[in-house]
Order: structure tokens, then C-alpha cells, then sequence
């Protein structure tokens, strides 16, 4: 007890600090998220996401060079004329997202280039599925084509695909669709504890995808439900994913915490469009720190318990703490 102990002992210097710190944030845990568009250079300034653009496929091989963070998240943004009721353009062995795979393996072989599997930015309706006459999202026939995206993009040459859909079984469909083509070395993330946030709201923006009706509530988890969160979690552990993933990140990291007592999986925690936005807006009006609020950020999620981070900001994270800037 005070006064003989005293807790500010380890805190009086720099050097002090650094030797009992107990989280430590390197580039080696960042994953930069990544928006493909059809056609020839095309580089597409985001506007409610300030610093993030969409690519074309002929453009990525600069773009990998001088890419900081060993790994990418792909997310094709397809022309309008493109989608239909059931997303037929994501399944296709030429598409937008195996086109920027091939791409990027080419560049960057060392390069882990993830892609995210679901059908929302394909389909005329926004919605992660075929619609049925009912307006209900058909699970199982969502599940079927989803398989079938999955594999293009492994054949393609992606490391790890990442169904985001939240459908019921579609980890286990993946799986076997994988296996079934011998593509049996392709990773699972999948976004296991995804929440029908409101902090979505810029990436509907940059990937062209929200609902034309209604909202996704009737598959994405409620925002108040922990226990179901770990449940859909773990039963995506049962089915076969090698990665999990909690999204948002920030307002749940008590998911991720007790997803970490519980799984022994590799976890993603992404930190979405708005929580990247809110930095970037308060700090343009100088309501604080840019550098300073990132990195705390990004050093909670990893001290919940996420092995890999998904953020807008992880190239420049990773320019910050090559140069010194990270304590």
C-alpha cells in the first residue's frame, strides 16, 4: 500500500515505459482495405472518406509497390449496368475481383491479398442475397452463390476469401465449394460478429452498396446482443473458418475480448468507415490529435485481443511508426 508502493515508479520516463509495456502495435498487424472499380485509370476520390480512393485494376500495380501493410482486403465496386437481382457478376472467373487479384499477386507476390465474399455491391437491390417474392433475403440460395464467388477469387490466386454476407451455413458452404475445386489451402476470415452498425454509413458510399429497401437487420446481429454475437461466432469456428472477425471494432470491444477467451482462431477486429471518418473530421477541425487518436485506437483494438486490424488507416499507421511516431 501507498507509500511504499507506488504505481508511477514505471511511468517517470520514456525508456521506463517502453520496457513494461504490455501492447505493442506494428504494421506487421494492419490490413488496408482496398476498393476496385471497372475500366482504365480510374482513381475515384471517396468523399465522406478523406484519403481513401477506388482503383482500377490497371493502377494497382503501383499502388502495391509502394503499399506498406503485408495484406489487403479487396472489394470489387461494379458499374450499375453491371448488377441484377442475384449478383451474377461476382461469380464470374474474369471479374472485377479476380482481375485485381491476378493483378496484385503480380506486383506483390509476397503480398496476402484477402477478398471480401458477399453479393450486396452486385445486385440491383443492394441486398447480401437473392430477394424472394416476400421480400425475405433466400439464405440457402445465397449460401449457393456465394460459394461459387469464393472460388473465383481463390482460383484467381487470393490467400484467404472473407464471406461478410452473414448468412446462415455460408462458412461451411465455402469450405466445401473450396475443397470440392482442390482449392483446399484458401483461408476463411469470416466475419463472424458483423453488427448492423450505423458506422457503415461511408463505405455504402464508396462501395455503391446500400439496401434499395429496407435495411439488413434481419441478418447482420443486433446491436445489442453480446451472447448471440459469440454463438454466431463460435458456430463459424464449427463450420470451418480459419480467421474470425468482429466488426465495427471500437464499440465492441468487449465482443472481442471475450471472443478472445473463447476461441483459440486468429481474430480480425475492422475498423470501419466510420470510425475512420469520425478521426478524420474531428481532427480537420482540430478537435484532436490525428496521429495520436489513431494509434490509441489501434493499440486498444490489438490490447482486446485482435491478432490483425482492418482499418482505412493502415498505411499511414504503418508511415508513422517507421518514422518514429508510434509511442
Amino acid at each position: 500500500m501507498f507509500p511504499e508502493t507506488r504505481m508511477r515508479r514505471l511511468r517517470r520516463s520514456e525508456g521506463l515505459r517502453r520496457l513494461a509495456r504490455e501492447t505493442v502495435l506494428t504494421c506487421g498487424d494492419l490490413i488496408q482495405p482496398l476498393f476496385v472499380v471497372p475500366g482504365d485509370a480510374r482513381e475515384e476520390p471517396i468523399a465522406s472518406m478523406p484519403g481513401v480512393t477506388r482503383l482500377s485494376a490497371d493502377l494497382l500495380e503501383a499502388w502495391a509497390r509502394d503499399l506498406k501493410p503485408p495484406a489487403v482486403l479487396v472489394f470489387g465496386v461494379p458499374n450499375e449496368e453491371a448488377k441484377d437481382g442475384t449478383g451474377s457478376a461476382a461469380l464470374r472467373a474474369d471479374g472485377l475481383v479476380p482481375e485485381a487479384v491476378r493483378a496484385l499477386k503480380s506486383a506483390r507476390p509476397d503480398l496476402v491479398v484477402i477478398t471480401d465474399v458477399c453479393l450486396c455491391g452486385y445486385t440491383t437491390h443492394g441486398h447480401c442475397g437473392p430477394v424472394t417474392e416476400s421480400g425475405e433475403v433466400d439464405n440457402d440460395a445465397a449460401i449457393e452463390l456465394l460459394a461459387r464467388m469464393a472460388a473465383a477469387h481463390a482460383a484467381a490466386g487470393a490467400d484467404v476469401v472473407a464471406p461478410s454476407a452473414m448468412m446462415d451455413g455460408q462458412v461451411q458452404a465455402i469450405r466445401e465449394g473450396l475443397d470440392c475445386e482442390g482449392l483446399r489451402n484458401t483461408a476463411i476470415m469470416s466475419y463472424a460478429a458483423k453488427f448492423a452498425s450505423a458506422f457503415y454509413g461511408p463505405f455504402r458510399e464508396a462501395a455503391h452498396s446500400a439496401p434499395s429497401f429496407g435495411d439488413r437487420r434481419s441478418y447482420q446481429l443486433p446491436v445489442a446482443n453480446r451472447r448471440e454475437a459469440l454463438r454466431d461466432a463460435l458456430l463459424d469456428e464449427d463450420e470451418g473458418a480459419d480467421w474470425l472477425m468482429v466488426k465495427p471494432a471500437m464499440p465492441y470491444l468487449d465482443v472481442l475480448a471475450e471472443l478472445r477467451a473463447e476461441s483459440l482462431l486468429p481474430i480480425a477486429a475492422y475498423h470501419v468507415s466510420g470510425e475512420y471518418a469520425m478521426i478524420k473530421y474531428a481532427a480537420a477541425q482540430g478537435v484532436l490529435d490525428e496521429r495520436k487518436a489513431a494509434l490509441e485506437a489501434m493499440l486498444c483494438i490489438k490490447r482486446a485481443g485482435a491478432d490483425a486490424i482492418i482499418t482505412y488507416y493502415a498505411q499511414q499507421v504503418c508511415e508513422w511508426l517507421r518514422n518514429g511516431e508510434g509511442g
